[in-house]
């Protein structure tokens, strides 16, 4: 890592509450993922995020045909510990995961309880693009009347979102990163239209 580690991952969490306060809004990791050099297994982008927000009091889970590889690498980096899906605070969809995962780990994340929202999952999945593809309508909190986002990911995730965020306050919140590095957050407060669906 380099000395002015410390420098890129604050940048990399503003980023981030930038994109969770404007829903629709693409933040350029590009700059911040030349921190992380070239691993094996996973983007330098979506490793940045994971030593942004992963340290020892959180757990993690890695979905991915390289799980053990990556699960090793990010615990050795954050001293985060590794868990499943169901109780991870953070889970990490790899490209390279089967189709359907995204789907089935939202599913799986854990809601949070009425006490306690904030101590639900957050899945942060990387996907082919979140500026070219399919269009999604979102409307919600930090959004002005509708923002228009086009994604390209090899998944139907888009129902089981709205399941697990039937009942607010409790669900789960997305980050998307893809290959050109562009973040797009998506809290649960935002709804989805799709095909004039509701999600």
């Amino acid at each position: 890592m380099k000395l002015d580690a410390v420098h890129y991952l604050q940048a990399v969490y503003r980023k981030m509450v930038d994109s969770a306060s404007r829903p629709g809004h693409i933040s350029d990791l590009r700059k911040e993922a030349g921190l992380a050099g070239t691993i094996t297994g996973c983007s330098p982008s979506l490793l940045v995020m994971a030593l942004t927000l992963l340290d020892q009091e959180v757990t993690f889970s890695v979905i991915s045909n390289q799980a053990d590889k990556v699960s090793k690498l990010i615990n050795q980096l954050t001293y985060a510990k590794q868990t499943e899906t169901a109780y991870a605070d953070y889970i990490f969809i790899l490209g390279d995961a089967s189709r359907g995962a995204l789907a089935e780990a939202i599913e799986k994340a854990k809601p949070g309880t009425l006490k306690n929202p904030h101590g639900s999952g957050t899945i942060i999945a990387e996907v082919d693009s979140v500026i070219s593809g399919d269009p999604l309508f979102l409307t919600g909190p930090g959004i002005e009347e509708t923002e228009t986002v086009f994604m390209n990911v090899r998944d139907s995730w888009v129902e089981a979102r709205r399941d697990k965020n039937r009942e607010f306050p409790l669900g789960v919140d997305l980050m998307f990163i893809d290959q050109h590095h562009q973040l797009l957050y998506l809290p649960r407060t935002t709804q989805i239209t799709e095909s004039q669906v509701v999600a």
